[in-house]
């Protein structure tokens, strides 16, 4: 278990709880969520230890190391990302080259590196989950490296690195932060995209809300905390980008958390106001992109 005196992303001692949130997904235990109010950070406080917290994600509902259809939702799901694969690949070529070398951290069942791999880049994906690595070879014919070979790639190999979902998961998050630094190219760059509890479907369902998804969620960033962390290690965000679809699916899996069944008309509703305040502010969208380099 994993207790802080300190703020894991600043290092400040300035911190408080400031809810409790339930897991949903596998255990229904409650967890403590703090905040830091140097940078705004929060995280999930007594989580558990890296050896520990496998457990936790297993689970048939943990959509992202499954290729299920099965419900509305998954069906819905399914759809969204192959046009959300379509834009982060773009994205991606915007920032950096048209053809490259990509690492994709937490890959899951392969389906970006698939997309990357069609546009004629040179993918390498890394994944825990061994099932999700065999679906990857199913699927995709892709082979994913575990979590350990990211200590034995080459430095500065790298023209784009990816981390969709994925930093909010990681244990050790500053040594995490150092090896990307090391494997990217002197020009490449870093997209990492994480929710945002500054949000308005985080305002909405509070501690009901999806994107916590304690344990497994660490950390629960803001723009401000994000920049914080990057600076600390000499890195700087170049660009911001909504996630637009994320609010809809956040809220969906909130309504249901809160009310013990899916409430669609509300939850659409929710999803759409919060997409609005954040076409007004940026920092307020549900989800966001981060374009990183080094400083």
């Amino acid at each position: 278990m994993t207790s802080y005196t300190e703020c894991p992303v600043c290092s400040g001692l300035n911190i408080v709880k400031v809810l409790s949130a339930k897991d949903h997904t596998v255990s229904n235990e409650i967890f403590e969520i703090w905040q830091c109010n140097s940078c705004t950070a929060r995280f999930t406080q007594n989580v558990p230890s890296e050896d520990e917290i496998a457990g936790y994600y297993q689970s048939p509902d943990y959509i992202s190391h499954s290729n299920t259809d099965k419900g509305l939702l998954n069906k819905l799901y399914q759809k969204v990302r192959k046009y959300t694969l379509q834009q982060k690949a773009s994205l991606i070529i915007h920032y950096t080259v048209s053809k490259g070398n990509l690492l994709d951290i937490g890959a899951g069942i392969g389906a970006f590196l698939n997309e990357m791999k069609n546009r004629q880049w040179k993918a390498t994906g890394i994944e825990p989950d061994e099932g999700a690595r065999i679906q990857a070879k199913n699927l995709f014919a892709i082979d994913l490296l575990s979590t350990s070979s990211l200590q034995n790639l080459p430095a500065k190999s790298f023209d784009a690195i990816t981390l969709w979902h994925v930093l909010e998961h990681v244990h050790s998050l500053h040594q995490y932060i150092d090896q990307l630094k090391l494997l990217l190219k002197d020009e490449g760059k870093i997209f990492i995209a994480v929710p945002n509890y500054q949000s308005l479907d985080a305002d909405i369902y509070r501690n009901n809300w999806a994107a916590y998804d304690v344990p497994r969620h660490l950390y629960h960033f803001t723009p401000k905390a994000m920049e914080a962390l990057m600076q600390k290690h000499g890195l700087g965000i170049i660009a911001t980008k909504p996630m637009w679809f994320d609010s809809f699916y956040i809220s969906l899996l909130s309504s249901k958390y809160r009310r013990g069944k899916t409430s669609w008309l509300l939850a659409g509703i929710n999803g759409l106001r919060s997409n609005i305040k954040s076409l007004l502010n940026r920092d307020a969208s549900s989800s966001i992109i981060y374009i990183i380099g080094k400083g």
